[in-house]
């Protein structure tokens, strides 16, 4: 099996301080056909904290990812020249794109970017999913943050600037690892499967984000049945990717989330260069 990982995060991500040559060497000795480097830059916090408003500041813990946005592409840019025997790829986890489309429109027309993850980690007026408090939250109120997030969603996928979606169901992370909150999402399904077929309809595709599995989350994100749906609607790409904070977790359970492509009816996953799908058959 041909293990691809496209979606990391190295010390050019707030949240990360995994060396970028430690994880290219990880990723040549793990003989990854693919490598992409995606490190965060959210729209919506673009600029230093002293541009936005006091709200804008309450609800998001760390701006000015220009600075780090610069910084992730220039370097694998350069290291794309050394590493010439490894398919690196330069990418970007594109977060909160309709919180701020102005500066999406100007990311994703960068030339030097191979690849571009579109994720919601945080919906207007709320925290990023991982700093809300769900304890004391009613299950009408899980559901209407749910709503939300799902509609956002189906706005981001009309945008459709990007490649794949990424880890859908990202929402449910933290409250069922922390608080044991599951809700079902099946009253969210008609929605999901109108955002699947944009994304069909017009070559787009969805990631599967292995890190559940590690994180005790129990699957991918998304799970089989929303992957399946996905291809019930004509889904046609898939990326594969671990979203590695570390080195230690690069390339973790990659070939769990191609064996759910395969269960949901893939029969190739793909990496991309140059904004364009590369298939590799599985």
């Amino acid at each position: 099996m041909k293990l691809i990982d496209c979606h990391t995060h190295t010390q050019y991500s707030m949240d990360s301080e995994a060396d970028i040559i430690d994880m290219i060497e990880k990723a040549r000795e793990l003989n990854l056909s693919a490598y992409a480097v995606t490190d965060h830059c959210e729209c919506n916090c673009w600029y230093p904290e002293s541009h936005y408003s006091k709200e804008d500041i309450e609800i998001s813990d760390y701006f000015n990812y220009q600075k780090d946005f610069e910084a992730s592409v220039n370097a694998v840019t350069e290291l794309k020249e050394k590493y010439k025997n490894l398919n690196l790829i330069c990418g970007t986890e594109l977060g909160q794109i309709l919180l701020a489309p102005e500066i999406a429109e100007k990311i994703v027309s960068d030339p030097r970017l191979d690849f571009v993850i579109a994720s919601i980690h945080q919906i207007k007026y709320e925290k990023d999913f991982y700093y809300i408090n769900y304890t004391n939250m009613s299950s009408k109120q899980i559901n209407d943050l749910l709503e939300r997030y799902f509609r956002e969603i189906y706005q981001l996928c009309k945008w459709g600037k990007f490649d794949v979606l990424g880890h859908l169901t990202y929402c449910l992370r933290y409250m069922k690892i922390r608080n044991g909150i599951n809700p079902s999402l099946s009253r969210f399904d008609e929605i999901i499967a109108e955002s699947f077929r944009t994304l069909a309809h017009n070559g787009k595709g969805i990631e599967i984000n292995t890190s559940g599995i590690r994180q005790n989350f129990g699957t991918c994100f998304p799970s089989l049945k929303y992957i399946k749906l996905f291809r019930d609607f004509g889904g046609e790409i898939i990326s594969v990717g671990s979203d590695a904070h570390k080195t230690s977790d690069l390339g973790a359970n990659i070939s769990d989330g191609i064996e759910l492509a395969k269960m949901a009816g893939f029969k190739q996953i793909c990496f991309f260069k140059n904004r364009k799908p590369n298939f590799i058959d599985i």
